[in-house]
């Protein structure tokens, strides 16, 4: 795949898919966990910018000097 956003593995076995879209990558995971009975967790390679910065104005990363006080997406504890 040419534009991978997300990389599906299991800890479990041996699973290790890449995915284009991030929609594709959550139904895997809820696949394999219906099927095998496993957790696989999955790395998110890329985000669309607009996405990047909405989780920065929020405040996801948990960090103070991230986030925008000023943005409507700003979480205060």
């Amino acid at each position: 795949m040419t534009d991978e956003r997300a990389t599906v593995t299991c800890p479990d076995c041996d699973l290790d898919e890449t995915f284009d879209r991030l929609g594709a990558a959550r139904a895997r995971i809820e696949t394999h966990r219906t099927e095998a009975g496993h957790e696989a967790e999955w790395e998110l390679h890329r985000l669309d910018s607009g996405v990047e910065r909405a989780g920065a104005d929020a405040g996801v990363c948990g960090r103070p000097e991230c986030t925008n006080a000023k943005s409507p997406l700003y979480r205060d504890e």
